[in-house]
């Protein structure tokens, strides 16, 4: 039963973006595996599952995909989930997240590989992205709000 339930869950996990275990809880009761959270957790353990940068989602260990349409689409994602603000300073972009949230938008800028961009450091809830020059900088601005839902 347990090489089953786990079987159905690195599928479920392979076909679609899964942010939480309750998700994956409810998925895998379709299939008629009524499960607990506690047990999910143990199977995400065990799989070795990791949660994807950029939306959050689980997926197998070293599964991270740099095809860039995919890449683009994680860092819409992630712009709509954590942006909170984006202000450019000439070359600078600083941008606001929620606590604990820039690592992840951060990784998710990087990982799009954006021609405007140059690098990025974030911290908690703050990220600062050095752009390529203040046209690149206003570029990435109109960009990453156009991505959100501001």
């Amino acid at each position: 039963m347990k090489a089953r339930r786990q079987a159905v869950i690195l599928e479920l996990v392979d076909r679609e973006p899964l942010q939480s275990q309750e998700r994956l809880r409810r998925l895998l009761q379709q299939r008629g595996f009524d499960t607990t959270q506690a047990t999910i957790s143990r199977d995400i353990k065990e799989l070795g599952l990791v949660k994807r940068s950029g939306d959050g989602a689980y997926q197998r260990a070293g599964a991270e995909t740099t095809d860039p349409e995919t890449t683009l689409s994680s860092l819409e994602r992630a712009v709509a989930a954590f942006l909170r603000n984006v202000e450019r300073v000439q070359q600078l972009v600083v941008i606001r997240t929620g606590r604990g949230q820039a690592q992840a938008l951060a990784e998710a800028i990087d990982r799009a590989q954006l021609p405007e961009e140059v690098g990025s450091i974030a911290g908690d809830d703050t990220i600062l992205v050095i752009a390529r020059g203040a046209r690149g900088a206003a570029a990435l601005v109109k960009r990453l709000k156009e991505y959100s839902s501001e």
